[in-house]
């Protein structure tokens, strides 16, 4: 096979990308592009893949949350701290639940293209071209706003920059400190109907107590204060993906510079297809969704292409089947990977497999849905005998109401009062810190049959 160059995904099949009209103005954003500098560096992708190769062994529990569809309107500061706050709550939450190292992995600084199931939509009895994302086109309901527009790849990543600029202070600068994080969700388990969490939260303060009576916080200050956070995003815009990728004159391998992970959705797996081909050629780590619709001859094209040297930690499986579903297709690929000896980190993808028009005519996720997913991804991986390596959350710090259920329940007619998603229903902080506690509770007790079955 001839050595991998970063155009060659420009002679295959191509989906779920725009059509630029004026092929000048897409040529020049591209060349400005490929002049910027990278918004991630290699030694950090190798650094994500260690630490995923330690989640498929279950020595780490990998968080991936974030955005549906980042947004160029609704981008603020305090929206990405909100986010980063409620990821790190989650996170140690998992971490006691687990007894091991959370990786935490954002929906952010690159996730702004989404795939649609039609090219076009009708809005109020007009037929314009489906909304893909702030990086393509505009919400707005105009056919001018519709039409695909290169020029708005430089705002993107602009905007990825400046996310990645304030995480990265907001992961060093001491915003991240333990003591500061458990406060925080403390503030979550007031109330009787939080009384199920509270015996958890009050062991987590326990145990910090005990760390700082012993004087660990103080030699290990910068553990206790920093953490490491990565950003990840669909890699569907190949064109803004191919000006950002970079030569890594360390590995002589090539990078996607535009996030330490990307993954391949479910509509745009196509083993021969355009997406494939650019993934297989970038050492970062990369994700597969894998939908109801997956084959294990797919799979096995797949992880041949994706992983052909069966690095550990090179991929993530991330499946989203929808609750009631999760025993009927996941089990068949489990057997996929265990007949091929592949290594892969197995990751439940909760939301997309379980969104549901309201009656109140809002797209929504119910909650206990949500977590029905999680408990079958479980349950199935127990039967199994293989690692639930992570969870991945669409996701904000905000206290919207998209999806319904949780602590708060959140209902029907709740969801117009803060519905801001552009594209898919999010958890909310609540249903999200909600969510890490019963996820939490399912890794504690597999832990815990895990040490007895070792006894026996």
């Amino acid at each position: 096979m001839s050595e991998w160059q970063k155009t060659d995904w420009r002679g295959r099949p191509r989906v779920q990308m725009p059509d630029y009209l004026d092929a000048a103005s897409l040529g020049t954003v591209e060349a400005q592009l490929s002049k910027y500098p990278p918004l991630v560096f290699a030694g950090e992708a190798r650094k994500l893949k260690t630490a995923l190769g330690e989640a498929s062994r279950g020595e780490a529990f990998l968080l991936q949350g974030g955005d549906c569809a980042e947004s160029f309107d609704q981008f603020s500061a305090n929206a990405i701290r909100d986010t980063f706050k409620v990821m790190l709550q989650m996170a140690m939450v998992l971490t006691y639940g687990a007894k091991v190292p959370v990786v935490k992995v954002g929906r952010m600084a690159g996730q702004f293209a989404k795939p649609r199931s039609a090219p076009t939509e009708t809005i109020d009895g007009m037929e314009l071209p489906s909304y893909r994302g702030d990086i393509i086109n505009d919400l707005a309901a105009t056919p001018d706003a519709r039409q695909p527009d290169p020029q708005r790849m430089l705002q993107a990543y602009l905007q990825a920059a400046a996310t990645l600029n304030l995480l990265r202070a907001f992961s060093t600068g001491g915003y991240a400190d333990v003591h500061q994080v458990h406060s925080w969700t403390l503030g979550f388990i007031e109330g009787d109907n939080a009384a199920r969490y509270r015996d958890m939260a009050n062991r987590i303060s326990d145990t910090l107590d005990f760390i700082k009576a012993a004087g660990i916080d103080s030699k290990q200050a910068h553990t206790l204060q920093t953490v490491d956070f990565y950003t990840s995003h669909e890699a569907l815009l190949l064109e803004y993906e191919e000006a950002l990728t970079r030569l890594d004159t360390t590995s002589g391998k090539w990078l996607a510079g535009s996030g330490h992970m990307v993954w391949i959705g479910d509509r745009t797996r196509q083993p021969d297809g355009a997406h494939v081909e650019y993934c297989r050629g970038v050492l970062n780590p990369i994700g597969l969704k894998c939908g109801p619709s997956m084959t294990s001859e797919d799979l096995k094209l797949l992880m041949a292409k994706l992983n052909p040297k069966n690095e550990a930690g090179r991929l993530t499986l991330i499946a989203r089947f929808g609750a009631g579903k999760v025993a009927e297709h996941l089990p068949r690929l489990i057997k996929t990977v265990r007949d091929e000896g592949a290594n892969v980190l197995w990751v439940c993808d909760p939301m997309h497999g379980n969104t549901i028009k309201s009656s109140s005519g809002y797209k929504t996720r119910p909650f206990d849905a949500v977590l029905r997913e999680v408990r079958e991804f479980f349950a199935v991986h127990k039967s199994e005998g293989t690692i639930p390596g992570g969870v991945h959350f669409e996701m904000t710090g905000e206290d919207v109401t998209e999806c319904t259920g949780g602590l708060r329940a959140v209902s029907d007619e709740d969801l117009s009062d803060r519905y801001h998603t552009a594209c898919d229903p999010r958890l909310n902080a609540s249903q999200s810190l909600e969510l890490a506690f019963l996820v939490a509770e399912e890794l504690s007790n597999l832990r815990a049959e895990r040490q007895a079955a070792a006894v026996v």
